[in-house]
């Protein structure tokens, strides 16, 4: 009985160390790998977007919810915008009547030209007066030294020249001020176009606003989760949904110093997920860390945390993150497996059910 009883504890003993061995064979990277092969252990990431608002305000509908697939460009909640609505507004009423203003400071410009015009002539005709009488003056001279015409007239042929050339001075001067009065017509003109320009922006920076109260998806996703519900207020940043990029997916892995010194960007990956340990998934390595730290929490043995580790990205594709886009899902624990030599075999457990 005594013999018999050590006999199946042995077993037991055997059993119980091989289903150890198996697990932490399975777990923690599968000691057979060959040369050229290394693992890491990580878990499925994707890039996190998160849709805020641009400017305060309440938020009117939020029309997704969580775990819902959206597109880019599609429309995923709306602020409210009566305020917004009404600066606009008042903003187009402003670019009505300084349009009008350019309409009346252009009238003005052609009156005051009109006006120019008018001294123009008036100052031809009494130049021509002015020349008339000048000459005049000039027989009146001639004629008082033979008492030909008396003194009267001739001083009456003077004070018609010196009131002729004052009429001239005046019709120069009426030039002058029209000439001086359509130059600050044409400055109105101008203002009133700069009083268009700043109205027009105006209204398309309230629209842009306006625009910007309907959040849209920037890309395609999946829902991660609600922060805000409808009828809050939100601050100037304030964030209504979280979304992750399900084309942008990836594992982060660590491996120790020796083996991530000889990842190449562009090295094959092999993931399997603990989910679905019967399915390889295909990746690339896109990136090594530069700078080395602690092994993550998640590896077990004390000696293993005092190891330096670098942290390794591998990108799924998108054209087979696309093909199973329903099954994507990120927090995924697995094991990355990397090929550090181009020419290493890949062993028979990672190239049997390879995802296409």
């Amino acid at each position: 009985m005594m013999k018999t009883w050590k006999s199946w504890l042995v077993v037991a003993l055997v059993v119980i160390v091989a289903g150890g061995g198996y697990y932490a064979w399975q777990r923690f990277g599968r000691s057979d790998l060959p040369p050229g092969i290394a693992s890491g252990n990580g878990r499925i990431e994707a890039i996190e977007i998160d849709v805020s608002t641009k400017t305060p305000g309440r938020i009117r509908e939020i029309l997704v919810t969580e775990g819902d697939f959206v597109t880019a460009g599609q429309v995923l909640a709306r602020m409210d915008t009566d305020q917004l609505e009404a600066q606009r507004r008042q903003a187009a009423a402003q670019l009505h009547r300084a349009t009008v203003n350019v309409d009346t400071a252009k009238s003005l410009v052609t009156q005051r030209e009109a006006e120019r015009e008018s001294a123009v002539a008036v100052l031809a005709q009494r130049e021509a007066q002015l020349d008339s009488v000048d000459r005049k003056l000039a027989r009146s001279e001639q004629l008082i030294k033979t008492s030909a015409v008396s003194q009267q007239v001739l001083d009456d042929d003077r004070a018609a020249a010196q009131g002729m050339k004052a009429a001239v001075a005046a019709a120069k001067a009426q030039i002058a001020a029209s000439e001086a009065a359509i130059t600050a017509s044409k400055a109105l003109v101008i203002d009133a176009g700069a009083a268009i320009d700043a109205a027009q922006a105006a209204v398309e920076s309230i629209t842009v606003e306006i625009n910007d109260s309907t959040l849209k998806s920037p890309r395609d996703g999946r829902v991660q989760y609600r922060v805000a519900q409808p009828g809050e207020m939100l601050s100037s940043g304030g964030r209504v949904l979280n979304l992750v990029d399900l084309g942008d997916v990836y594992m982060t892995f660590f491996l120790p110093t020796a083996q991530a010194g000889r990842v190449a960007i562009g090295a094959d990956v092999r993931l399997v997920l603990d989910a679905a340990p019967q399915y390889v998934i295909p990746a690339r390595a896109t990136f090594v860390a530069d700078v080395a730290q602690f092994t993550p929490k998640t590896v077990e043995t004390e000696e293993e945390r005092q190891k330096l580790m670098f942290r390794v990205k591998a990108h799924i594709s998108p054209e087979l993150l696309q093909k199973y886009i329903k099954q994507v899902k990120t927090g995924l624990p697995g094991m990355a497996y990397v090929q550090l030599d181009p020419k290493a075999e890949w062993p028979a457990s990672l190239k049997g059910t390879l995802m296409q």
